[in-house]
């Protein structure tokens, strides 16, 4: 009786499972659309000459949570030339930047703890995975688009101020 049982149980877990596991629809799963991220001014930065003339001012996002600093400029379409992302860490150390995701291409401009540049890391390549370090410790990081520090005069001795909105 137990074993008539058992098959019963099994042939009836089996069917189950098959009717719920198999799927022979031939539909087309439908891709899921989002919309468009876009900038949010959160703050102007004054990237600024070493005789202190101001080298230009841009409009800038700010990165300050891990979740802002992981995603940073990822998955944006484009960046307008007076825009670019700051990305503000507690403390000044060596950074690493990649351009996973990223459509844009990018000068990665870093910055010491009193704003001093640190280096450049020009034409950043779209999704490109390898490692964009830093060539000293480094608290600010600001993304804006690739060319712009040459076209702006930024070099060595520029610095940088922000104002946040």
């Amino acid at each position: 009786m137990r074993t008539g049982l058992f098959r019963i149980g099994l042939l009836v877990m089996l069917l189950g499972f098959g009717f719920t596991s198999c799927d022979n629809s031939t539909e087309k799963e439908e891709s899921i659309e989002t919309d468009p991220i876009v900038f949010n001014k959160e703050g102007e930065v004054y990237l600024i000459h070493s005789n202190g003339d101001t080298l230009r001012k841009i409009d800038v996002e700010l990165a300050e949570t891990d979740y802002e600093k992981q995603t940073g400029l990822m998955y944006r379409e484009n960046l307008g030339s007076d825009q670019g992302m700051l990305f503000v860490y507690e403390s000044a150390r060596v950074r690493n930047f990649y351009m996973k995701n990223t459509y844009i291409p990018l000068d990665i401009l870093y910055y010491d703890t009193d704003s001093t540049l640190v280096s450049i890391q020009k034409n950043a390549t779209p999704r490109d995975e390898n490692n964009l370090p830093s060539d000293g410790p480094a608290q600010f990081v600001l993304e804006i688009n690739a060319g712009l520090a040459d076209e702006w005069g930024i070099n060595s001795e520029s610095k940088f101020s922000v104002d946040r909105e």
